[in-house]
C-alpha cells in the first residue's frame, strides 16, 4: 500500500528527509532547499521504476531542519554514512581512509579507530577523521605520537620505558612534571587532528607563547615550545612533499542510461594516467553527480583541480565544502578545449562503450561478478505461484538489455505435478520452455534466473541436462538475496546498492507479479464456473 503523503505535515524549510520502511529502517536520505516541494515530487505519477520501488517501501518520513542548504548537504552525507540506506549512493573503500581515536584514559593514547559492520566506532574517547591515504591530512600515527609525546604503552608502567630514553615520551608514569604537561600535549594533538586551519592557529598561538616565555625568562618553557614547533614544522614539510608528489588533477565523466548513472574517472599524477575507476548508481531523488562527488571525496584525497564532463549542481557550494575539507582552494572545472578536454572526451568514449556493450551497466557487473562468458543481454526468470494444493502455476519474465520485454513473458499451467512440490514444478516448466525453444530453433537466453534457493536451482539444472543444454543458470533466494550458482557450496552476496542485484530483483519481482496475477485469474474463473453450475 502506497504511503499517504497527504497525512503528514511537511515543512517548507531547508533540511534533510529520512524515508523509512515498515520496520522503521531508513531506506533513503535526501536533502532539499524546500522539503515540502522535494518530498511531494516523489509521489507524482510517471516516476521511473526505481523511484516507484522506493515509494512502495515508504511507511514513514522523518525530517531534520537545517539553517541553510550547506548544512543540509553536510548532514545528508554524514547520515548516509551512519545509516547506509539501500537506495542511496554509498561509496565504500575501507582501504583508502581511516579514523583516529584519542582514548579517554587518565593519560590518553592515540589509536586507529575501529568500526563494526554497521559503522559504529568501537572503544570510548574522541574520534577524528576520515583521513585519506597520501593526503596532507593523513599524518602517520607513529609520527603524531612522537611529535606530541603521546604514550604507546597499553598499561601504564611504574618506571619509564625505552620510549622515554628515545625522546618519544616524557614519562608521566614516573615524573610529576610530565604528568602535569601531558594534558597540554593531548590538547595540542587534538587541535592538529581537527584540520589544517586549526593547525595554523595553533602554531601561531605557540609562537606567541614561546615569545612571552622567553621575555619572562622561562627558558625551559620556551625550549619545550620551540621543540614542539620544530616537530610541527617537520610534519608540515612532510605534508607539502606528499601533496606535490601525489596530488595533481582528477577527471570525471558521467553518462546515464535508463536512469542508471555511469561515472568514470582518471587520476593524473605528473601528467600521466595512474588509475581509473567505474561507478554506477541509480538516479533516484538526490542521487546525482554533485552528491556522487561529495561522497567520493569523503573517502579519497582531494586534489586542487577537478575536471568534469558537465558542471554538477550546487557547483559553488560543492567547491566551498571541498575547500574547507581540504584546507586549500579546490576548483571544479568543465574544460572546453585543449588537452584536458581531450581527456574528458576519452572518458566519455569509454562510458559509451560500456553502455553499448551491455545496454545496462548492471549487466556488465553481472558478467564480472558471476564470471559469465558473455554479457547477459537476455535473462529469463522463473517462479511458481501456489495457492493451496489445487492452484499452482508457473510464470516467466524476460528481460532484454536489463529491461522488461513483456512480449516475451510466458505463463504455465502445471500439468505433471500434483500437490505442493515447487522443485518438481520448476523442473517441469524449465523443461517445457526450453524443449519448445529447441524445437522452434529459437534464441536461447544468456542467463536463466530461478526464484528460490539451492533446491529450485538443482531442479532447473536437472531439466536442462535432460535436454542436453548447458546454459548459465542461477537462483536468487529472497530472504537474504543470496545467489546460488552451480557447483559452488556457498552463495554469492552482492551489495544492495549494486545495479547488478537490482536487475535480478526487478526480474524476480516481475515474474512473481505476473504469476500471482495468472493464479488469481484462474481461481476467479473456476469460482465463476462453479457459481454457473450451481445456478443451472
Amino acid at each position: 500500500m502506497t504511503f499517504d503523503i497527504s497525512k503528514i505535515n511537511i515543512p517548507s524549510n531547508p533540511g534533510i528527509y529520512l524515508m523509512k520502511d515498515s520496520n522503521a529502517k531508513i531506506i533513503y536520505i535526501g536533502k532539499a532547499k524546500n522539503l515540502k516541494n522535494r518530498v511531494r515530487s516523489y509521489f507524482l505519477k510517471n516516476q521511473n521504476y526505481k523511484t516507484q520501488k522506493l515509494v512502495e517501501n515508504i511507511s514513514d518520513i522523518e525530517f531534520v531542519l537545517t539553517d541553510n542548504e550547506s548544512e543540509a548537504f553536510l548532514l545528508e552525507s554524514n547520515m548516509i554514512k551512519k545509516h547506509r540506506p539501500k537506495f542511496n549512493i554509498e561509496l565504500k573503500d575501507q582501504q583508502r581512509y581511516t579514523y583516529l581515536r584519542i582514548s579517554d584514559e587518565k593519560y590518553p593514547r592515540l589509536l586507529v579507530a575501529r568500526r563494526t559492520r554497521e559503522g559504529k566506532f568501537l572503544g570510548s574517547g574522541t574520534t577524528f577523521g576520515p583521513f585519506m591515504q597520501g593526503s596532507s591530512k593523513l599524518l602517520t600515527i607513529g609520527t603524531l605520537r612522537k611529535a606530541f609525546q603521546i604514550r604507546i604503552c597499553k598499561q601504564l608502567p611504574n618506571k619509564v620505558c625505552l620510549e622515554y630514553h628515545l625522546g618519544n615520551c616524557e614519562g608521566p608514569c614516573e615524573f610529576k612534571d610530565a604528568e602535569k604537561k601531558y594534558p597540554e600535549h593531548v590538547s595540542a594533538l587534538q587541535e592538529v587532528l581537527k584540520g589544517k586551519n586549526q593547525t595554523l592557529i595553533f602554531t601561531k598561538k605557540l609562537e606567541e607563547e614561546m615569545k612571552q616565555a622567553a621575555e619572562s625568562q622561562q627558558f625551559e618553557r620556551a625550549k619545550d615550545i620551540r621543540d614542539t614547533l620544530i616537530r610541527l614544522g617537520s610534519l608540515k614539510t612532510k605534508q607539502k612533499m606528499e601533496y606535490i608528489e601525489n596530488s595533481d588533477e582528477e577527471y570525471f565523466g558521467i553518462g546515464d542510461k535508463d536512469q542508471i548513472a555511469t561515472v568514470m574517472n582518471f587520476r593524473m599524477i605528473n601528467g600521466v594516467i595512474r588509475d581509473s575507476d567505474k561507478f554506477f548508481f541509480d538516479m533516484i531523488g538526490d542521487n546525482d553527480f554533485s552528491n556522487f562527488l561529495f561522497q567520493y571525496y569523503t573517502i579519497h584525497k582531494i586534489p586542487k583541480f577537478i575536471f568534469v564532463s558537465q558542471p554538477p549542481k550546487n557547483l559553488h557550494l560543492l567547491e566551498s565544502l571541498l575547500s574547507e575539507q581540504a584546507g586549500f582552494t579546490v576548483e571544479i572545472i568543465c574544460p572546453q578545449r585543449g588537452k584536458r578536454k581531450d581527456i574528458i572526451n576519452l572518458i566519455l568514449k569509454n562510458i559509451l562503450l560500456i553502455h553499448s556493450m551491455g545496454g545496462d551497466p548492471g549487466l556488465l557487473e553481472l558478467k564480472e561478478i558471476l564470471h559469465l562468458p558473455v554479457i547477459p543481454k537476455v535473462i529469463e526468470c522463473f517462479d511458481i505461484s501456489n495457492h493451496g494444493v489445487d492452484f499452482a502455476v508457473g510464470s516467466m519474465s524476460q528481460f532484454v538489455d536489463g529491461k522488461p520485454n513483456k512480449s516475451g513473458y510466458r505463463k504455465f499451467k502445471i500439468k505433471t505435478v500434483f500437490g505442493r512440490d515447487d522443485f518438481a514444478m520448476i523442473g517441469e516448466i524449465i523443461k517445457r520452455r526450453y524443449l519448445r525453444l529447441l524445437e522452434e530453433n529459437s534464441q536461447l537466453p544468456d542467463l536463466i534466473l530461478i526464484d528460490g534457493g539451492k533446491g529450485q536451482l538443482n531442479a532447473a539444472l536437472k531439466s536442462l541436462q535432460s535436454l542436453g543444454l548447458s546454459l548459465n543458470c542461477i537462483s536468487l533466494a529472497k530472504e537474504n538475496e543470496e545467489i546460488f550458482i552451480p557447483n559452488q557450496k556457498n552463495p554469492i552476496l552482492i551489495s544492495k546498492d549494486k545495479s547488478s542485484l537490482k536487475i535480478l530483483q526487478h526480474a524476480r519481482d516481475e515474474t512473481h507479479r505476473f504469476g500471482v496475477a495468472f493464479n488469481r485469474t484462474i481461481r476467479k474463473n473456476m469460482l465463476n464456473n462453479k457459481k454457473e453450475k450451481n445456478f443451472s
